[in-house]
């Protein structure tokens, strides 16, 4: 029906305008994509290794090193600039050959037992490493002594029996209650 109100050169001029306006709506969700996701991607090291072993020796410690900005964030999941710097110096301790135990008295020289998720056995981290020890053996002993406990309440009660005067006493104790608490029910009812 509104067809009817507009010659055939008008629709045909506000159906391109429709169709261009459409075109462009797409090409500036385009670039507004390409623009703002290039702002969220992550720097993403690239380093050329000389052999496999390398590689893995390289993985390895980026996986098993703490960021020392990060709160307990390993050097390989971090985009902090130190943990950059990090892999880079890394990448270029394993390039000039340096031993796994060389890089990881650096790391800890330079940033403390912190760096490592697996810090090393010393004096100052001896608590550390026996509190679990000692909380897991307190842990079972204390169970075994309130089992030991218990079994013994048990065998005492069990084991106890009565004596006939003891059973007349506690029988005439036991009736005498149940009288009173007959009495105090007929007293409440009236």
């Amino acid at each position: 029906m509104l067809m009817s109100c507009y010659t055939r050169a008008q629709i045909f001029i506000c159906g391109g305008w429709l169709v261009m306006r459409s075109q462009l709506l797409k090409l500036g969700l385009y670039v507004g994509f390409l623009v703002f996701s290039s702002w969220s991607m992550a720097a993403i090291d690239v380093h050329e290794f000389d052999n496999e072993v390398d590689r893995k020796r390289y993985q390895s410690f980026i996986d098993e090193m703490r960021c020392p900005k990060c709160q307990n964030q390993n050097l390989s999941g971090s985009d902090s600039p130190i943990a950059m710097d990090l892999r880079r110096e890394l990448y270029l301790m394993i390039e000039d050959g340096k031993s796994d135990k060389e890089i990881v008295d650096f790391m800890v020289e330079r940033y403390g037992e912190f760096i490592l998720y697996r810090p090393r056995v010393t004096s100052s981290t001896l608590l550390l490493w026996g509190a679990p020890i000692f909380l897991l053996i307190a842990g079972i002993i204390l169970l075994l002594l309130i089992v030991r406990k218990r079994r013994s309440i048990d065998l005492t009660a069990s084991g106890s029996s009565l004596s006939p005067e003891e059973r007349e006493r506690l029988a005439g104790l036991l009736g005498s209650r149940r009288n009173k608490d007959s009495v105090a029910k007929q007293e409440n009812k009236q």
